[in-house]
């Protein structure tokens, strides 16, 4: 094989998946299936990164041998900055601290809400995100048609140091009055 064909084909991408410190085995579980780990690598990824938080459900790991995804996975780190900034696309929950981390990086992403969650200001969030086409917003059972879907392209850069709008955002879902 020639150079040129073996860096091609040693191109690493990453998926970093987070659920932060929430329990969200709905979401380890379905990036875990055979159909999501399908679409990643029909898209060109080749490394699945797992943060598991609290969740008791364990994922497979794999070497990533004979064309297969690459899977690995931790619970908690001090920091998911290096991971963050080591993905090509990060699949995360609705924690309003994981998707403006991901988003200054400017990193497509990808927001899996907790349906589990009561009372849910999280995927409002996330919604109004994807509206502006900053994000992608997804359900664990819709994930892999969302993969499926995407195009990376077409996302928006989030305007860094715009805090009147997220803000006026955080007052809405308040219940506060807009000015």
């Amino acid at each position: 094989m020639g150079d040129i064909e073996e860096s091609v084909k040693q191109e690493k991408k990453v998926v970093f998946v987070t659920v932060g410190t929430t329990l969200f085995d709905a979401l380890v579980r379905t990036v875990d299936t055979k159909e999501v780990k399908q679409e990643l690598l029909r898209n060109g990824y080749t490394h699945l990164i797992i943060q598991m938080g609290r969740g008791s459900y364990t994922p497979a790991k794999s070497e990533g041998k004979d064309g297969s995804l690459a899977v690995d996975y931790f619970t908690f780190s001090p920091s998911i900055a290096d991971h963050l900034r080591s993905a090509s696309l990060v699949i995360s929950h609705a924690g309003s601290g994981s998707i403006f981390e991901t988003l200054q990086l400017g990193k497509p992403l990808i927001v899996v809400v907790n349906e589990d969650l009561m009372d849910n200001h999280q995927s409002e969030l996330a919604e109004e995100l994807a509206e502006r086409k900053h994000l992608y917003c997804a359900h664990p059972q819709t994930l892999h048609q969302t993969i499926s879907d995407m195009n990376i392209e077409s996302l928006l850069p989030y305007p860094p140091g715009d805090a009147a709008a997220v803000a006026k955002l955080i007052n809405r879902f308040l219940g506060f009055p807009d000015d």
